[in-house]
């Protein structure tokens, strides 16, 4: 016997008890944000058949769900906005009667514990889908930015208390802030996309968001699979320009980038997981083929275990569900 091992490292997952004191990483509620598409009028309530148990939300719909989402914790709701008409500029996304600065003042009304997280882009706004004014076929980088901090400003004297630019045009942080801030909105805080990959996981989001680009595709601003140096350089520059949080998106295949990007900063890092993550994981457990749920967590797990401290997703109230059940 004295040569068997001492250790056994058995020892500590032998129940549950001993196995929940022991877990290194930890999920919680307030982790979580859950994006949701506002759609004007009233009573609306159409699902995405892409995105089982999702649906284009009615202001009026909108608020029955984020207050069961702030009952059990969740700490945040991102908007996205489908408007009634769309142009060549996006000019309904700084329309103060617009889906999304409607939304964000409900939820501040009726669940003001949720943080209110406002994406801000052009594409589910323009006629063609792109994230910006279109010349020559190519998104035009610096004729956007004023666009984009239109939106912006539109969004924080709504009541949002995160301003997150996706759109991936250079130099968008630094002239949001500097907008909000002459504006007087000094305490909105900025999370950039700062890792944004033109990614095949975004395909259920283009359905939800009508977003889809009606030629060409998003790769000249968003990033390249395959590059991480360039990932570190995107978070240094925001960062310069005075982002208070960083994302990384996709999350589930980028694990890799989150873990790059939180052994770099000391600032929050964020991480979205799909539509494709979450639209695969479902199809998957409606077959039949896994454990919805435990994939779930686990996947979240996973994310959070890279270096996420806040995970966007769609699963937001099923694992906030699932964690108050568990405790």
């Amino acid at each position: 016997m004295s040569s068997y091992p001492a250790a056994r490292s058995r020892r500590l997952r032998r129940t549950p008890a001993l196995r929940r004191q022991v877990t290194e990483t930890r999920l919680d509620a307030s982790m979580f944000v859950l994006p949701v598409f506002v759609v004007p009028g009233n009573g609306i309530r159409k699902e995405i058949s892409s995105m089982p148990g999702n649906y284009q939300l009615s202001v009026d719909e909108l608020i029955p769900l984020a207050q069961e989402a702030e009952a059990l914790g969740v700490g945040g709701m991102l908007f996205f906005g489908i408007p009634e008409t769309k142009d060549e500029e996006g000019t309904p996304a700084w329309d103060p009667e617009g889906p999304v600065p409607q939304g964000i003042a409900a939820i501040k009304e009726h669940a003001p514990d949720l943080v209110t997280w406002a994406d801000v882009c052009l594409c589910e706004y323009t006629s063609h889908g792109h994230c910006g004014i279109v010349k020559g076929g190519v998104v035009d980088n610096d004729a956007t930015l004023p666009l984009l901090a239109r939106a912006a400003l539109a969004y924080a004297a709504a009541g949002a208390d995160v301003i997150a630019p996706s759109d991936m045009m250079d130099g968008r942080v630094g002239v949001i802030r500097s907008v909000l801030d002459a504006a007087g909105f000094t305490d909105r805080a900025i999370c950039s996309y700062s890792v944004k990959y033109a990614s095949a996981f975004y395909g259920p989001f283009r359905d939800a968001a009508d977003s889809a680009p009606a030629f060409g595709d998003r790769r000249t601003h968003q990033m390249d699979p395959p590059n991480v140096r360039e990932a570190r350089r995107e978070v240094e520059l925001d960062i310069l320009e005075g982002a208070d949080m960083v994302m990384v998106k996709p999350a589930g295949p980028y694990l890799d980038v989150i873990r790059e990007v939180r052994g770099m900063v000391d600032l929050p890092v964020v991480a979205y997981q799909v539509s494709g993550e979450f639209s695969m994981v479902k199809a998957a457990a409606e077959r039949g083929w896994i454990d919805g749920e435990r994939v779930m967590m686990e996947s979240l797990t996973g994310i959070v275990r890279a270096g996420a401290d806040i995970v966007l997703t769609y699963f937001a109230i099923d694992a906030a569900r699932v964690l108050k059940e568990n405790r």
